[in-house]
């Protein structure tokens, strides 16, 4: 799941940007009003935490512009004022849900996640490649019913993996998008977790998932077939 934090205070964002993502969330951060309306409407999030006082345009206006533009990704509004008022007119913007600052991680992290499993239909946050299942709001994954133990990184590789199943992934599209950077050319860190991945889903050697392509890079098959 991908989430987009607004905010301008650093320290502020950098806590939520960690929490949630030890939470097994892919984040990205903003921290000003006037660029925030035109990522919001030209790119796909799952939800949005969305601080009112921000430099340029404030939490009201940027939350009145996108659902102007129909935008109707949910959005959570914080603001260090959490009065009656400031949360009747954040609400009646079109905000999912109001936060008074200071907060506790765990609350705003579960409040995501109760947002995403009522706005979200069950075939969008349940996703499938062969028996293997991910609940993308619990962030766990299934085989054969059984629960498989994964880190937080080991996750977010899988989910990508089978948000793109059946394709090819290099190793620079994979670090672009799961690590959102590039390792140096000598790194063998890619491999590395695609080891550990393999002796955790593959475990059946006549039903495994993940292929390994000569000179190119990975894929996960939606095809169960003997190797």
């Amino acid at each position: 799941m991908r989430i987009l934090i607004v905010e301008d205070d650093n320290k502020i964002a950098a806590f939520i940007k960690n929490g949630l993502t030890q939470d097994r969330f892919m984040v990205e951060t903003i921290n000003d009003g006037d660029s925030a309306v035109d990522l919001i409407v030209n790119s796909i999030f799952d939800a949005i935490v969305l601080d009112v006082i921000l430099p340029g345009k404030d939490g009201y206006t940027i939350l009145r512009e996108v659902r102007d533009a129909g935008v109707n990704t949910p959005i959570i509004l914080l603001s260090g004022r959490d009065n009656v008022e400031d949360r009747v007119r954040g609400l009646d913007l079109g905000a999912d849900d109001f936060m008074g600052k200071p907060f506790a991680m765990e609350e705003l992290s579960a409040r995501i996640r109760s947002i995403l499993r009522r706005t979200l239909p069950d075939k969008t946050t349940k996703l499938k490649c062969g028996d293997l299942l991910l609940d993308t709001v619990a962030h766990v994954a299934f085989r054969d019913g059984k629960e498989i133990e994964l880190t937080t990184k080991e996750y977010t590789l899988l989910e990508y993996f089978v948000r793109n199943k059946n394709r090819i992934l290099s190793r620079s599209t994979i670090t672009q998008h799961v690590w959102k950077h590039n390792f140096d050319s000598d790194s063998n860190i890619i491999d590395v977790y695609i080891k550990r991945l393999r002796s955790k889903i593959d475990y059946k050697k006549n039903k495994q998932l993940f292929q390994s392509i000569r000179g190119v890079g990975y894929r996960i098959r939606d095809i169960i077939s003997d190797n």
